[in-house]
């Protein structure tokens, strides 16, 4: 029998629990590390305060034709969250009077929504400066469906922004799987045919970096000078920009640092590369995420852990900007991993 919508938030939610646990104890209940809410008070930047909301991210549902080893959404084609039309038209509402000039799309695979196109045309309708579709490219490929995503992609102007682990083919599939490489390059050079990624060209194509394994990624600016050296060498495929993004500790990365007995090294790696100038500037500050039934979050690793804005407005149905701008962060362990290093968003580094 199917699990009914709140039967599965408190699955959701029991999950959650048991991953805040995991990241609570041990060498921070110890006291061997200092928790994020210790670490970022030594610097007076506790309590986080949200500024004013730049980027609207929505979750238009888990559902994906890949199982990547990294998720941190827990995605794949099993999942059967998925975005009403009702509640896609309630986040219209707020994009319609809200002063955020960037739409993020994210998923799953976002294109797998069955009403991903109408809201894709709906709200461009209404005035965002950036629509982003983040897109983990062999989506293009999985169906003929969606053999024509590049051209829709062209006719609403929209950024997309993907997923690619590597320019070889070797590291690409041990991450995502076998063949998604070869999908991946296919699907980028029909975004080129159409203009995505050229010199000069409006259509913004850029790529996603996550380290395959318990490290921190290294130099985005040297990291995207190989990849786009790799790719053109290779393939003669060219995209904008490369963001390299850490991989926070929670779902699937967790799951695989305990069991590969990595976890306790990976926390001290992310402490010990802890850099106070990344907490100005992290993605939570500016940033409104929105899950697949329509529940207010920080971010979306937040929403993932089942930790909700700390507002009165806890639903997109009563989304009030007055409520929500200055409020307080809903911060964790897991948020060492947004200001390690050069600090991590979704847009890639922030310091």
């Amino acid at each position: 029998m199917a699990q009914t919508s709140l039967q599965k938030r408190h699955s959701d939610l029991a999950q959650s629990n048991k991953q805040l646990e995991l990241l609570s104890n041990g060498i921070f209940a110890n006291g061997e590390l200092p928790t994020f809410k210790e670490k970022i008070s030594e610097t007076n930047q506790f309590p986080l305060k949200a500024k004013k909301l730049e980027i609207l991210q929505i979750n238009v549902g888990y559902m994906c034709n890949q199982v990547c080893e990294h998720c941190h959404v827990d995605a794949g084609p099993d999942r059967k969250e998925i975005m009403t039309k009702k509640t896609m038209q309630e986040c219209i509402e707020v994009i319609k009077n809200t002063g955020a000039h960037t739409l993020d799309l994210t998923g799953g695979a976002p294109e797998m929504n069955p009403n991903f196109r109408w809201f894709v045309e709906e709200a461009s309708k209404a005035g965002i400066k950036d629509f982003i579709v983040r897109s983990n490219l062999t989506i293009i490929r999985a169906n003929k469906k969606y053999y024509d995503l590049p051209d829709f992609f062209k006719k609403h102007n929209v950024h997309v922004i993907s997923s690619m682990p590597h320019w070889t083919r070797g590291k690409t599939d041990k991450q995502r799987g076998d063949g998604v490489f070869d999908k991946s390059i296919k699907a980028l050079q029909e975004l080129n045919e159409r203009g995505y990624g050229m010199p000069g060209s409006d259509l913004r194509l850029d790529l996603v970096y996550n380290p395959s394994g318990a490290f921190l990624p290294g130099d985005q600016a040297a990291m995207e000078k190989d990849f786009k050296k790799g790719l053109m060498e290779d393939f003669n495929i060219q995209f904008h920009n490369l963001f390299a993004i850490t991989n926070l500790p929670i779902a699937r990365f967790l799951d695989y640092l305990i069991a590969s007995e990595n976890y306790d090294d990976y926390m001290y790696a992310l402490v010990d590369a802890y850099n106070p100038s990344a907490v100005e500037n992290v993605m939570c500050t500016n940033t409104l995420s929105i899950s697949w039934d329509g529940y207010l979050f920080d971010c979306d690793f937040n929403q993932m852990l089942e930790l909700p804005v700390n507002s009165k407005a806890k639903h997109i149905s009563e989304y009030n900007e007055e409520l929500l701008e200055g409020r307080n962060i809903t911060i964790s362990q897991h948020c060492y991993g947004c200001t390690a290093g050069a600090g991590s968003s979704c847009q890639g580094t922030v310091a």
